[in-house]
């Protein structure tokens, strides 16, 4: 299916820290299994937190603007034309922030599949997503965020589960 992106409007998040405009390009297409997002972050704006996912790998080109990434290999600068890719795993961790006087803008592209874990790794979080994948419109049967510190006795847990049914 074809889409222009003017014909769509722009999402606004300002959520703790995270401050962008987005345009979710592959679900006005109808597209399954690939991601398509425009961003634009105004000038000290941050992206979603530094993360990685398990299941999906990510790639970023930039259209427009000046900004930085962040990856677990350091800080690297982002510039119109540049292209990055985020393996599944902790080598993908990153974090686009645009420390420029103008606006940044560019496309994200991602696999969809799921299940998939984000792993925050600043927070110490994790996000589960089964049943649609991140970015995803359709209904989880699983969906959360949890403490990566977080730790249960399985068998202590399905024991206090049998007693209680």
């Amino acid at each position: 299916m074809h889409v222009n992106e003017t014909d769509l409007d722009w999402d606004e998040y300002d959520r703790e820290g995270a401050t962008f405009r987005r345009k979710e390009l592959s679900t006005a297409a109808d597209a399954d299994e690939l991601g398509c997002s425009l961003y634009e972050l105004p000038p000290d704006a941050r992206s979603w937190p530094y993360h990685y996912h398990t299941a999906n790998e990510e790639a970023l080109y930039v259209l427009a603007g000046d900004g930085r990434l962040r990856a677990p290999d350091g800080a690297r600068s982002l510039t119109a034309g540049g292209f990055v890719s985020f393996p599944a795993d902790e080598r993908g961790a990153h974090r686009v922030v645009n420390d420029a006087d103008e606006p940044l803008r560019y496309l994200m592209f991602s696999t969809m599949r799921e299940p998939d874990l984000t792993v925050y790794p600043d927070s110490e979080t994790v996000g589960v997503f089964v049943g649609a994948p991140p970015g995803g419109r359709d209904e989880r049967s699983l969906h959360g965020f949890y403490d990566l510190e977080d730790d249960l006795a399985f068998w202590e847990s399905v024991a206090d589960a049998a007693e209680d049914s």
